[in-house]
């Protein structure tokens, strides 16, 4: 089977958004969902314990090299996603892209597009892009 594109996905979005066709409804359901996605990463940790997180200050210099960031800063997660946790934080995820397609569809944005600019971005300001 053929790899479902993220323009395939936001057709789909568009043919099975009935209820919510309001820029207010799907706005505040893709908020909604995001919220979703970080409570079933909270619960990972505090219910489940299949991860853990360990922060502290990240202990980055301008002068590092790219391989030197890489081994040097960490995500503070300590631990793997379990099945059943990776199966939660996964639904939520994709109803979270349901509503970013459903929202880049009532503002006829292509979001292929707009990860082929986000891609072209981070090839040309490289390492410094999210700084």
């Amino acid at each position: 089977m053929d790899s479902l594109t993220l323009k395939q996905f936001q057709d789909q979005v568009s043919e099975l958004l009935l209820r919510h066709r309001s820029l207010l409804d799907v706005l505040s359901k893709f908020q909604q969902s995001n919220a979703a996605v970080n409570r079933s990463v909270i619960k990972s940790i505090t219910e489940c314990g299949c991860i853990e997180v360990i922060a502290g200050k990240q202990a980055y210099h301008p002068e590092m090299t790219m391989q030197e960031a890489k081994d040097t800063l960490g995500t503070h997660v300590n631990g793997q996603l379990c099945e059943n946790c990776r199966e939660a934080v996964g639904t939520e995820l994709g109803r979270n892209l349901f509503y970013m397609s459903a929202l880049g569809n009532i503002l006829d944005v292509d979001l292929e597009q707009v990860v082929e600019e986000e891609s072209k971005k981070c090839s040309t300001l490289g390492f410094f892009n999210m700084s």
